[in-house]
């Protein structure tokens, strides 16, 4: 199962419609999700046009994104992988140094967390052969950089309850 992961469009300001880059991953897609900061739902529809989408708010969002069914947070099973999602790994500036541990509290239950907000990449894994082990990953942002010297966004390979591979790919 191809997933592709995208967070912190911000729409209209930074997409304007999807990308060619950006396209080009959508093709093929079994499942997308979007960790947040769409800023608009209109966005979401275009990416339904891809494949199914799953999102969940982020603090750029409106009222107009939770009507289109994204909650602030969401946990659900992708091919025997159990995942969540939330837009801000936080707390509210807090380190990245321990956020794995605050992941692991946050959901137990989960193998896969997908987060955004700080546009900035990440692809951690506290031990991938061994089950049980958390990978929590951020696709960075497709159209708002901001200090990384690309746009990103990220490609989950899932099948019969594993992450089979993760990756951050440029898109700019």
């Amino acid at each position: 199962m191809k997933v592709i992961v995208l967070s912190d469009t911000h729409a209209p300001r930074r997409w304007r419609g999807c990308p060619p880059a950006v396209a080009e991953h959508l093709a093929g897609a079994d499942l997308i999700l979007h960790a947040g900061d769409v800023c608009t739902a209109g966005v979401l529809d275009e990416l339904s046009e891809y494949a199914p989408v799953r999102a969940v708010l982020g603090n750029n969002d409106g009222a107009d994104v939770a009507v289109w069914g994204a909650p602030e947070e969401l946990r659900f099973e992708l091919d025997g992988v159990p995942i969540a999602m939330v837009h801000d790994a936080g707390p509210a500036a807090g380190p990245a140094a321990g956020r794995a541990a605050r992941m692991r509290h946050r959901f137990p239950e989960a193998r896969l967390i997908v987060f955004g907000h700080s546009h900035i990449p990440l692809d951690e894994s506290s031990d991938p052969d061994r089950p049980g082990a958390l990978r929590i990953f951020n696709p960075g942002s497709p159209t708002d950089r901001r200090r990384q010297p690309h746009g990103t966004l990220g490609i989950l390979h899932v099948e019969r309850g594993r992450v089979l591979s993760a990756q951050i790919v440029p898109v700019t």
